[in-house]
This record gives structure tokens, sequence and C-alpha cells, in this order.
């Protein structure tokens, strides 16, 4: 570079700084400008070296995210400084220490969380984007302003993307719409999300995304003339009332047009609803709902409402902290226009989500919105000590879900997920609550744990010092809190069981005359071909390793003459993680529908699903059952043109499953002998009763009882166990 280009170029960057400063959202004290112009002192030393694909200078990304986190999310001067220094650990001979010593603990800490997410270990057995997002969610602990610097340079990138070649364009597109534009959507981030949602689409199916813009183009002027005749209707009315306001018009996105026309299945010329009118009024905090109401109840008598599309997010905001009064109504020419109402104010935290929200937070107010829902979110990390891909699966049904509003009781309003039951709003109440849910009243009337919820319905939740999650629960649950809740319960159970197994596993061996060591462990671990001790403790304990498994065992352990298996085992060593604290699933089952029954299937030749993973059954006209992977590329289609031949099918640990079993008893007939029975059966270890049907006649009796074990040794104990009450002559399997 000629040296009149640098100096054009420095020119540049101080022009972008001083920018940087003016559009900051937040009142910057003196010593927030010092701390702003540290940094960028620090980010321009560091990169000085370093150009971005497209030719330009490095440090105008920087500064181009600190300008995103400045003026369009509206964060502090904390923030802006460590969006301007935070590739400067990842990239260059600056560390963390550095950060620590010239910015504090708080700006360190925020980079290093950035810095996590860039810095990943290459493990082939697990997604890599998974992976990426997981650890990103976890900074969320740490603090929450790592993940909205982090959306501010992902929305960078997407605008800066035209020098990349198209794979990474496609790929890198597809990672923000799966995970950074809901997160966006999550944290309040409208705008963004939008804009997002929009570049995704440029990239990932740039043709349409072309059709759409041009015709939005092409009717733009249109559009404005529609907005005027609107506003010259309901004007005269709402100055009338001295009204201090502005009336806007917004085109619905590119995206969100694409998706309806997917949806609806129609032409961009049929979606009826291109656009919304925003109605933003001047108030103060006292006057905000009533002139709310006043503006609908004026634009009402003009036009008329669409009674089926009224939402009030005043009196109930969304948990993202968004309010607003949202109408549909008859407008000029017959065309439906959906009406946005709301105050300065409520437009604020619409357009800059979490930054407004805090800046119209005066002293004890309660935790509301965005703060409750990041509480939560914090509870549902802490367990999060599941494979990455799940994790991010769950916390993904949590982002971009639509909330139903339902009352506690009391009368209290909780915000829940779409498809939230029962087992959702207890674990919502307390965790205590959850784990001891016995059984749930909606509207007075008793139901399943799991049924679906709608707004407006009103709960009960009945709990029991004996109640205790189960494997079922997990079926039950949808959101990411109640999930992870329940699944670290039912880890902590099959621990226990492990404990015990380990017990019983020690006096079997001793009567084969063998120690339980670390090297019989080990050699055992490799016999019944698992991952870890626990597995093998645990699968001991439940009754699916029995005594003649372990007799087998311990005749090829102690038999010299089959020494070429010890060999073999020498040759196989004990796997790396068989001392870790976990109990694996061993998937090696396929069962189909909701009755998980066991039918023959061919896995299918065009994605090859493997034990574990997601998987949906198709039913074919000549091969049977035919299993395909959930991404299969030809999933959607078949999904869309023969959803009435799919079964949903689910991959399970043949050691671990649950088998429904009838037990008929016969014998005679005395008092208490039905309550004798039950209990019996209830004290024995990991039975459940489904269904009891007792008969008598002329002395004698009949019953019939449906029972949930988990394998033949449990219901050869539960059998012997019946046979000993008196007055039973015969038990029998049915």
């Amino acid at each position: 570079m000629t040296q009149a280009a640098i100096e054009q170029e420095n020119k540049l960057i101080a022009k972008q700084y001083k920018e940087l400063l003016r559009i900051s959202y937040q009142t910057l004290t003196d010593e927030d400008k010092k701390l702003i112009r540290s940094a960028f002192e620090i980010a321009v030393d560091a990169h000085k070296e370093q150009r971005r694909k497209s030719g330009e200078a490095y440090i105008f990304h920087p500064i181009a995210v600190a300008k995103i986190v400045a003026s369009e999310i509206g964060l502090d001067a904390v923030s802006i400084a460590s969006a301007l220094l935070h590739d400067v650990v990842e990239d260059t001979e600056y560390t963390l220490d550095d950060i620590d010593r010239m910015f504090g603990e708080t700006v360190a800490r925020i980079v290093d969380g950035l810095t996590k997410i860039s810095h990943l270990k290459k493990d082939m057995n697990i997604s890599q984007q998974a992976e990426n997002f997981r650890k990103m969610l976890l900074t969320l602990n740490d603090d929450v302003r790592v993940i909205i610097i982090k959306i501010a340079d992902r929305y960078h990138n997407m605008l800066t993307m035209d020098s990349m070649p198209e794979h990474k364009q496609v790929k890198i597109s597809s990672e923000t719409l799966y995970i950074y534009a809901p997160l966006a959507h999550r944290i309040g981030l409208y705008n963004i999300k939008t804009e997002l949602e929009d570049l995704s689409l440029k990239y990932t199916e740039p043709e349409v995304y072309n059709a759409i813009k041009n015709k939005i183009e092409d009717s733009k002027e249109e559009q404005q003339a529609y907005i005027d005749s609107f506003a010259d209707v309901i004007d005269t009315s709402l100055k009338k009332e001295g009204l201090n306001y502005t009336i806007k018009g917004r085109m619905k996105s590119i995206f969100s047009m694409r998706r309806k026309m997917k949806a609806q299945n129609v032409s961009y010329e049929e979606i009826y609803d291109k656009f919304a009118i925003r109605i933003i009024y001047k108030s103060d905090t006292q006057n905000e709902k009533f002139l709310a109401w006043k503006i609908y109840s004026i634009v009402t008598d003009h036009f008329t409402p669409n009674p089926v599309r009224l939402r009030d997010w005043i009196s109930s905001p969304k948990s993202t902290g968004y309010e607003a009064l949202h109408i549909t109504v008859m407008g000029p020419e017959g065309k439906w226009v959906e009406v946005q109402i709301r105050s300065e104010r409520m437009h604020e935290i619409a357009e800059k989500g979490y930054a407004a929200h805090f800046k119209y937070k005066h002293g004890n107010q309660k935790e509301q919105g965005i703060e409750v829902w990041l509480n939560k979110l914090q509870e549902a990390l802490e367990n999060a000590n599941t494979n990455a891909v799940d994790f991010v699966e769950e916390f993904k049904l949590n982002l971009y879900s639509k909330e139903i509003f339902v009352f506690t009781p009391k009368g209290e309003l909780k915000s829940l997920p779409k498809g939230a039951t029962p087992l959702d709003f207890a674990f919502n109440i307390h965790t205590e609550v959850g784990m001891r849910t016995r059984g749930a009243k909606v509207n007075g009337k008793l139901v399943p744990l799991n049924t679906t919820l709608h707004s407006g319905d009103q709960l009960e939740i009945i709990t029991s010092n004996q109640a205790k999650p189960n494997q079922n629960w997990l079926d039950y649950a949808t959101t990411a809190r109640a999930r992870s809740k329940i699944k670290s319960v039912l880890r902590e159970e099959k621990k226990s069981i492990a404990e015990d197994g380990k017990e019983m596993l020690r006096r079997k061996l001793k009567s084969q005359k063998i120690t339980l060591n670390e090297d019989s462990v080990n050699k055992m671990v490799t016999y019944f071909k698992l991952k870890t001790s626990l597995d093998l403790f645990y699968r001991v304990g439940m009754g699916s390793i029995d005594n003649q498994m372990l007799k087998d065992f311990a005749s090829n352990y102690n038999n010299a003459f089959i020494s070429f298996f010890k060999n073999r085992i020498r040759r196989n060593p004990a796997p790396e993680d068989v001392n870790k604290e976990e109990i694996t699933s061993k998937y090696d089952m396929l069962v189909f529908g909701k009755e998980e029954e066991k039918l023959d299937y061919k896995l299918s030749q065009c994605c090859n699903p493997i034990p574990g993973d997601e998987v949906f059954g198709f039913v074919s006209v000549s091969e049977g059952i035919k299993v395909h992977k959930k991404n299969c590329p030809n999933a959607i289609s078949l999904q869309s043109n023969y959803a009435y031949r799919i079964i949903s099918a689910k991959w399970v640990d043949s050691s671990q499953e649950e088998f429904k079993v009838d037990i008929q008893l016969t014998g005679i007939d005395n008092l208490g002998l039905v309550s004798e029975i039950t209990d019996v059966i209830s004290g024995n270890m990991h039975v459940n009763m489904r269904n009891i049907n007792f008969s008598t006649d002329g002395g004698t009796f009949t019953g019939r009882i449906t029972v949930v074990v988990k394998n033949n040794a449990i219901l050869e104990k539960l059998t012997n166990n019946l046979k000993q009450i008196g007055g039973i002559d015969k038990v029998s399997r049915l």
C-alpha cells in the first residue's frame, strides 16, 4: 500500500471511531470515553498487520461490531470496549492477563467468554456446531453481554459475507438461522433478528430472496400511499383527543414473507398482511395503558376490527419484555392491516430489547420479562451435562416457541412456551413442586401429565412426598428446565442402583471365587461390551446381567483351557472411559409408535441411520417399514406427501427398557387379599402397576394385573413373592 492510501485508511479509522462515540445509545461519561479510547488503541495496535478477506484493514470489523453494540443494541461502555477487543486474545499477541491488567476483570471475563466460543477442541464424535453453541450458551452463566456481542459479531459477518466462497456462505447462514436469529429474538433484538433472517435467506435461497425483495421495492410507493390514506382517516380523531403520536408503516421482512408463502402455499401477491402500521404515542408511565386502549377505541371506531386477531401484550408482556397492543382491522380498499399500538418506551424496548429494558428499570422493581427468562435459563444451564446436540435441541425448544399464559390456583399469571404440559408448569413454579408431582388438575378436572396446555387454563398441581420422576416424564416435559431437572434426578437414581449393583456383584463373584477389583471389572466391561464400570454395576443392579451370564463370565475367567479368550481381552484393552462417572445408553433396539412396539424394519440406504440417531419409520408399499434419519434429504418430501404413512420411531437401550406383562392369579378369596397383593407389588424394586382387575365366584377369585418391569429377573422375583401370600394357589404369566 502507498503512503497516501495508508493515510487515507487511518483517517477513515479515526472517523469510524468518532462515529462510534457519537451514535452511542447510552450517555457516555468521561471515564467511559477513556475506557473506549484505550480499547480502541489496543485493538488498532493488535490488528495492525491483519486484513480481511475483502482486503480492508481488519480493525474495521471490531469497530463495526462495537457500533452495532453501541447504537443498534444500546449496551454500555464496558460492552463497547469488549466488542472492540473481542478478537484480540484469539488472533494476536495479547493475552487475557494483559486485558485483565489494562481493563479490569469484567472486560477480561467478557473477552474470555467470546474467545472460548472460538477455541474449540476438534472432536469428531460430536457435532462441532452443537458443541460451539453449547459453549456459547454456557457463557451466559458468566455474563449475558457475551452472547449479545457474539450476535453483533455474527450480524456484521453476515453483512460482509460477499467475498466468501459460496459453500461457506451457506454454512454460516444455516448456522445463523439455526441459533443466532432465535437467540436475538429471545433477547428482544427484533430488528437484528429480522436482519439475520433476511441475510441468511439471501445466501441460502438467493433466487427467492431477490424475487421477493424486488416485489417489495416495486410496491414501496403504493404501500406508502396506503399508509397515508389510513393515517388520514384517524388523524383528526387522534388530534382531537390531544394525543402526541407518530404513524409509521413497516413492511414485513423478506424472511417472514417467505415463511408465510410456504406455510399458506400462496404466492407473494396472495399474502394479505404484507405490512403493519405502528402508532407510537408519547406518554408518562401511569397513563400508558389507558392511552393505548384509547387509541384502540379510536382506530376501531373508524375501521372494523377482526376480533380473533387482538393481542394484548400490555397487560401480559412477552417474556422478552415486549409490550404492545396488536389489532387487525379492515382498512381502506377492503384490505386487512395489522395496527401495532405502543408508547415510546415500549417502542424503545421492542427495538433495543435487553439494553432498553434495563434503562427503564428503576429502584427495586420486581423482576420481569427477560430477567426471569435469563434466570430460568441459567438454571437449565447449570445442569447441562447432556450431550451437545441434545442440549442445543432442547434449548432451541425454548427459544423460538410462542407463549401461552396460564393461571395458578390463586389466579397468578404464568408464561409458558406453546406446547407446554402440566409437568412444565410444575417445574416452572418450583423445582421441588416438579419433583413431587403426583397429578394435575386443569380447570378443576384431573388430566394426564402429558396434556397440552392452552392460554387461559387454570392449573393445580397435586404433590406427594412419595412421588418422584421416572423415565416417562422425559416424554411429558417440553421445557429445557423441566427436562434437565428430570434427567439429573434419573442420573442420581441410576447411580444409587449402580451402588447396590456393585455390592451384589461383589457377593456373586465371591461365590465364583473371583475378587472384585480393577482387573476383573475391566474384563467384565469388555466381556459384556459396555463402556464404563458404572454401566456394569447398574445393569447388575437392574438384573439385566443375571446369575447365568456371570457364571459364563466366571468359567471363561477361571478356565485355563480358554486362555485364548484372556489373550483376546488383553488385545482388547478396557475402554478408556471405563472409570467415567456416567451410565451410558447402549442403543441397540428400535421401537415404533406411541406403544413403543417392536416391528420388522429395514434401515434406508439414502441416509444410513445408526443406533442413537433421531429417526422415523416410513411404511413403504413393498418393503415394510423403512427407517430414515429425521434430517434425511428425503425426509421433508416423505413427510409432506405421505404424512399418513409416517410412524414415530426411536432407538432404545434394551437393557434399560421396560416391558408390560400381564399376570394371572387364582386362589381362595379372603379379607384383605387385594391389599396384600398390591403391597407386595409396590414393595418390589422397579415395578410399576398399570392395571388391576379382580373377580370372585363361590369363594374363589381370579385376578389379572398388568405390571411394568425392566427384565425377567425382576418378574421372576415378583411372581415368587406373590406365591408366598396365603390363599394364592397359582401365579402365571399370560
